[in-house]
């Protein structure tokens, strides 16, 4: 299997005022292509500064992080741009998507950076949106969907760019029990087709659907196991 991303002694410090914060102390882990990992933990375990490390969204304080074979301190700002654009997607617990702009415009958007032309964008946009059963809401607005769809709009913006590698930061914590299966169980969908998932949750129910699970401690590894209990869920479109 090939190596996606490889942590090796991942610290992060953080200084406030005399204090220093170890958000990370030293983590080393090793993801390969199309494996479905959850990260779990409670507050303050270090899940999401390890997030924010893996999608080029923050720097360690020390240590070397490895993204499909290159070195990530290596790249310039423009590259760690483009990677954050094109090889991983991102899913956020609050959707993040532009309030005044309909569903096949918020899809869309990374297109738009990534230069493509316009009927392009839209024509992937929409079949990112069919993709995910929303292929009858593409010209909804954020506030005149649920709260299941809006984060069905956000995986498919997520998936628009074709990413290698996918990051879900707790992306079932604004929605309801029902709502969250159809979600994990549209991540089981995308995990099917190739992708890397990496989800950060501190719900066990949610973190048992990955087929491995580490569990992080003050911002160590605790534990780092396969699951062999996974949750299955099959995706329906549900309105």
């Amino acid at each position: 299997m090939k190596s996606i991303i490889k942590l090796s002694d991942i610290s992060r410090l953080y200084r406030i005022g005399t204090e220093t914060i170890h958000a990370l102390r030293s983590i080393s882990a090793e993801i390969f292509q199309n494996e479905y990992v959850a990260m779990m933990g409670p507050s303050g375990s270090g899940k999401s500064t390890l997030m924010n490390i893996i999608g080029c969204l923050d720097t360690p304080s020390n240590g070397k992080y490895i993204l499909n074979g290159t070195e990530v301190s290596q790249m310039t700002d423009n590259e760690l741009a483009e990677v954050r654009n094109k090889e991983i997607g991102f899913i956020f617990q609050t959707f993040n998507l532009l309030p005044r702009s309909t569903a096949l415009e918020n899809v869309a958007l990374p297109l738009v950076y990534a230069g493509i032309s316009k009927a392009e964008r839209t024509e992937r946009a929409f079949k990112a949106l069919e993709d995910v059963g929303l292929g009858d809401r593409v010209k909804h607005r954020p506030n005149e969907l649920s709260g299941g769809q809006r984060q069905r709009v956000a995986v498919a913006r997520a998936l628009v760019n074709n990413p290698s590698i996918i990051l879900a930061d707790e992306p079932t914590g604004n929605l309801d029990s029902k709502t969250s299966e159809e979600i994990m169980a549209l991540f089981n969908e995308i995990h099917s087709k190739g992708n890397t998932i990496i989800v950060v949750t501190h719900e066990e129910e949610i973190a048992m659907h990955a087929h491995r699970i580490v569990r992080l401690k003050d911002g160590l590894v605790e534990s780092d196991n396969k699951n062999d209990n996974i949750r299955k869920t099959a995706f329906e479109y549900k309105e």
